[in-house]
């Protein structure tokens, strides 16, 4: 690996001159410059970003945790976030914390020792005391915490479409699929979808799920016609658990719309692509992600910042598992 004296010593100069072009602090003469900058193309020279931060006391690194990368919703926020952070020179240092704490104080603790300025973070637990103790910015993403920064989506409004869609296409034996206990989001979309059902009076039932992970949805399916054979209409807590439900209808031999809708939460790019195609409710994943950059972007700067908490808006993507009003 190259190095700053390599550099140095193919432009024959001091370290100091070179570090002074590559951190432009201090004078070089132009004729100097020029030999120092030939040098770093010529060896194809990348400066340490970590020290390179460390020496001029400002960094350009921003720590991103996420819970489940396995989830395609979760790399859609990461690409949002990333398209606006590069717009503004900033980069990422990423951590998946598979929904642990343990895992999750580690990968921050790594984020600090690498000098990021900021963190993005959707986590499972924003109450810890790690982040009100933390001396940088953080904006939570897909999650909230009191009055923090943060950006999420109308979960409880895409609740409540969830239930007026399906009631509307006429499913009357409704199970509703509760998201993780502990992920604020999950309730927000389950409270807003029996809240459709008690005011119109119609009987439900509910199954009870412990994360938004592929590999627990399986068993999530089976449990629910295991339970309730003869449910009509399935309100899943994410995609991935609707694709479960879909795989265990097709499994038993029900029909999916005709005996069977169903309605999915995220609108991850695998829901267009299954057969029957999944009607759901639309996050919008990617400009959660810009937004939550821009948020942090700002708070970095010490830019005004008029809204630290920002709400997007949901819809219901009409597709195969639902069928058409009656």
């Amino acid at each position: 690996m190259m190095t700053i004296k390599d550099v140095a010593k193919i432009a024959g100069v001091s370290v100091a001159t070179v570090s002074r072009v590559i951190n432009e602090s201090g004078y070089v003469n132009i004729d100097t410059r020029k030999k120092v900058e030939a040098a770093i193309k010529e060896m194809n020279y990348t400066p340490n970003e970590v020290a390179r931060s460390l020496y001029k006391r400002k960094s350009k690194l921003i720590g991103l945790l996420l819970p489940d990368i396995t989830n395609p919703f979760f790399p859609q926020l990461a690409r949002g976030i990333e398209d606006r952070m590069q717009e503004h020179g900033y980069r990422i240092i990423f951590g998946n914390s598979d929904e642990n704490e343990d895992k999750e104080l580690d990968y921050i603790q790594t984020f600090i020792q690498n000098n990021v300025i900021g963190m993005i973070s959707s986590t499972n637990f924003p109450e810890s005391d790690v982040y009100s103790n933390l001396k940088i910015p953080v904006v939570f993403l897909d999650r909230t915490s009191n009055d923090s920064p943060s950006v999420y989506a109308d979960g409880r409004k895409g609740g409540r479409l969830a239930a007026q869609e399906i009631i509307a296409r006429g499913s009357t034996k409704i199970t509703v699929m509760q998201g993780p206990a502990h992920i604020k989001p999950a309730q927000d979309r389950f409270q807003g979808a029996i809240e459709v059902l008690d005011e119109i009076g119609i009987t439900y039932q509910v199954i009870q799920t412990s994360s938004f992970s592929h590999t627990e949805a399986e068993q999530w399916a089976v449990e629910l016609f295991d339970k309730y054979l003869d449910t009509d209409g399935v309100i899943a807590s994410n995609d991935i658990v609707a694709t479960a439900v879909i795989h265990e209808a097709h499994r038993l031999g029900k029909r999916v719309p005709q005996d069977l809708q169903i309605i999915g939460f995220d609108d991850i790019p695998l829901s267009s692509l299954l057969s029957p195609s999944l009607s759901t409710i639309r996050q919008p994943a990617h400009d959660m992600g810009r937004e939550a950059a821009s948020l942090l972007i700002k708070l970095i700067e010490q830019d005004k910042v008029e809204d630290k908490i920002i709400q997007l808006p949901v819809s219901f993507v009409e597709r195969e598992t639902t069928r058409s009003k009656e």
